[in-house]
């Protein structure tokens, strides 16, 4: 199993919580990047919002590309998983940064391609924003770009969303960045399976991911692909010396509240096509980070851990509030018991 973690770039993960002890700042970012690299993570996510869909749109949302090189920069070990949304970022532009920070990284810089779903964040920032189906027909495209910008000198390409003629992008990237996305539609997951090099989905039960894993790998296999690399999940953990200590924590931010952090939630369940349903109390946390209910002792927490291994998943993607003292107490509690 290999451990990662969400970066804070919106100054935690709670909607019902509005001071985490988690300051978005790129000081805090770094103290919590080399405490996860002396504790034995092995990745973070950097996720890319403009508006803060935790907090409410005047909630604070850094840049997460600037703060992926900048991590990248004061690490030496983690991967740094940058979240990248094709219809944000020019494909050659994108390309031209990504292959920059890699040197940056010395090999470890890797993509999160989300095709979005925040279509209030598109009205406000001036971006356009096509119906579902046609955004994963643009992040095909937009990895295959992606790709030969990297591997061929000069590159052309003439389809439907994108056009190039003889473009020069040097230097490339020694290591290519590794392209991980996730999507629970027909439309996504078909997708997926024919551009991603990994695939990362939201928080769900050990049954869900079962279901998910063994499909992802079927669709893989008849479109004639590798296996993935990767199998990822998001995840809200919470680890106490007891049990019923672990339980008060979450009840006490899961006491759902009316206010601007949920401003965004009809937005996401509307204008995403989701292969759940997701209560207004599991949306207290993002990503749907309790469903897998990493919850408990820290050896309930591992035993959990080990049945999501059992299933495929090989890559935990967790979220902690407060983000630094939860990491290191699970890095110091959890770690050594699903991988002594």
């Amino acid at each position: 199993m290999r451990f990662g973690y969400w970066t804070p770039t919106y100054g935690g993960w709670l909607r019902n919580v509005a001071d985490e002890e988690t300051p978005a700042t790129f000081e805090h970012i770094a103290r919590i990047a080399r405490a996860a690299e002396d504790g034995g993570f092995d990745v973070t996510l950097v996720p890319e919002l403009n508006l803060n869909d935790i907090k409410g749109h005047a909630g604070p949302a850094l840049d997460a590309w600037a703060i992926a090189t900048a991590t990248a920069a004061v690490t030496s070990r983690l991967e740094i998983m940058a979240a990248l949304r094709p219809s944000y970022h020019p494909v050659a532009l994108a390309a031209k940064q990504a292959a920059t920070i890699q040197e940056i990284a010395q090999g470890r810089f890797t993509l999160n391609v989300v095709s979005a779903w925040w279509a209030e964040e598109a009205r406000q920032y001036g971006i356009s924003f096509a119906d579902h189906d046609d955004r994963y027909a643009l992040t095909t495209e937009y990895v295959d770009v992606l790709r030969g910008l990297w591997t061929q000198t000069p590159f052309s390409h003439d389809g439907r969303h994108f056009s190039l003629e003889g473009t020069h992008l040097e230097p490339k990237p020694e290591t290519p960045p590794l392209i991980y996305a996730g999507g629970e539609s027909e439309a996504g997951r078909a997708a997926i399976a024919g551009f991603a090099d990994a695939y990362v989905t939201h928080g769900g039960t050990v049954d869900e991911l079962r279901t998910k894993v063994g499909d992802m790998r079927a669709r893989r296999e008849r479109a004639g692909k590798p296996a993935f690399r990767h199998f990822g999940m998001a995840a809200f953990a919470i680890v106490r010396d007891t049990e019923e200590e672990a339980q008060a924590e979450l009840a006490r931010i899961t006491d759902v509240r009316s206010g601007a952090a949920y401003e965004s939630y009809q937005d996401f369940v509307t204008k995403s096509q989701l292969d759940v349903e997701i209560s207004l109390r599991e949306y207290s946390v993002s990503n749907r980070g309790l469903r897998p209910e990493l919850i408990g002792t820290p050896q309930q927490v591992a035993d959990r851990i080990r049945a999501f291994e059992d299933v495929g998943v090989d890559t935990l993607l967790l979220q902690f509030s407060p983000a630094l003292e939860e990491l290191e107490r699970f890095a110091e509690q959890v770690i050594p018991l699903v991988r002594p």
